[in-house]
């Protein structure tokens, strides 16, 4: 089996989420279930655009899709530790948004998964991908510090 290998690019944090595995997160094997970390990190996600004054369902214009998820386990989360979603967006290359996002232990030590989500920016009038806007692709960079 070839396992999902994701290398986080730390250099282009733009934002980190804490936050507590709360006792519904936890699957029959008593630890963070796949359906709660992916809402963990949507939660995350949103909240590092909002830091930004930028929302998925317009982002200068246009709403953003999820094209794809990639989750990369590497240890266990229980109730009730605290964690840290770190979220970096590199600089677009072509259409989509790629958001990784690492959950790591609050005190550093371990991290727990790492995700990528590549997003799309949609034209609902002609049902297509369009370029980032320019907007967006400032406001991304100056969060990088670029």
């Amino acid at each position: 089996m070839e396992r999902v290998k994701l290398e986080f690019p730390a250099e282009a944090i733009i934002h980190r989420h804490p936050l507590t595995v709360r006792v519904t997160d936890m699957n029959y094997g008593r630890h963070l279930g796949h359906d709660a970390l992916v809402s963990l990190l949507h939660e995350a996600r949103i909240q590092a655009f909002a830091a930004l004054d930028l929302v998925e369902w317009d982002m200068h214009g246009y709403p953003s899709v999820v094209a794809d998820l990639a989750v990369q386990y590497q240890s266990e989360a229980r109730w009730p530790d605290a964690l840290v979603i770190e979220t970096a967006v590199p600089e677009p290359s072509g259409k989509a948004l790629t958001v990784y996002q690492r959950i790591v232990q609050r005190d550093g030590e371990r991290v727990v998964a790492t995700a990528r989500v590549n997003q799309l920016l949609i034209d609902l009038k002609a049902g297509q991908p369009v370029a980032v806007p320019e907007q967006v692709l400032q406001i991304l960079a100056q969060a990088r510090g670029a």
